[in-house]
């Protein structure tokens, strides 16, 4: 018996591609690069700077400038943090559900605290959310399991009795390890080479109502 919905962030509840690519792309014009299509960006919005930095300049953690072009990007990102970024639609008509159930829901993302707290009190969560787990406020991020049963214990619900929703192989991962139930949101980013049938979740959906069909 499903008890309560944990949501991946970016990708899964919030569209956050355009913010994420303007600062991406702020550092290719700086540079004299032609700036990539917003198409393009989202296949790897949800893994945040080290999927865009690999994107756009082909660089990866631990290779020479990588940090100080990290940080750069983070600085521009900080400048236009929710410009153009929203909900998904359909996603605050789950939430109204998902309440009127009594269903608890929380949100467990990779997404540094310093951005995913103003991002969702800007979109009107933070007095519903019943818990938030980001991805600097524990030793391991997703596909570790530790976010997520941190977020199972703080809400006092069994990682049985919840589902996880999330766009990425590694939120499916995060989810089996935890013994949670993944679904995969297929109307997300998906930034993986692997097609998300292939990642090991039993159900996807194509828009956030479908969930309430597994409750």
């Amino acid at each position: 018996m499903i008890k309560a919905v944990l949501f991946d962030f970016d990708g899964t509840l919030a569209d956050t591609a355009p913010d994420l690519g303007h600062a991406l792309n702020r550092q290719l014009i700086l540079r004299g690069l032609p700036e990539l299509p917003i198409e393009k960006i989202r296949t790897q919005a949800s893994a945040g700077s080290r999927g865009l930095l690999g994107l756009g300049f082909n660089i990866k953690p631990g290779d020479a400038g990588y940090e100080s072009m990290r940080n750069e990007f983070l600085d521009f990102y900080t400048q236009r943090l929710c410009h153009d970024t929203c909900l998904f639609p359909g996603v605050d008509a789950l939430l109204d559900q998902l309440e009127q159930r009594n269903l608890p829901w929380g949100i467990v993302t990779n997404k540094p605290a310093r951005f995913a707290h103003p991002l969702i009190e800007i979109l009107g969560l933070a007095q519903r959310v019943a818990c938030i787990v980001c991805g600097d406020e524990l030793a391991n991020t997703k596909p570790h399991p530790e976010p997520l049963l941190t977020a199972s214990n703080k809400i006092n619900i069994s990682p049985a009795h919840c589902i996880y929703l999330g766009d990425d192989i590694r939120d499916v991962q995060a989810s089996l390890a935890a013994g949670m139930q993944p679904i995969v949101a297929r109307y997300g980013y998906l930034g993986n080479d692997q097609p998300p049938e292939t990642w090991g979740a039993r159900h996807l959906i194509d828009h956030p109502a479908e969930l309430l069909s597994y409750l």
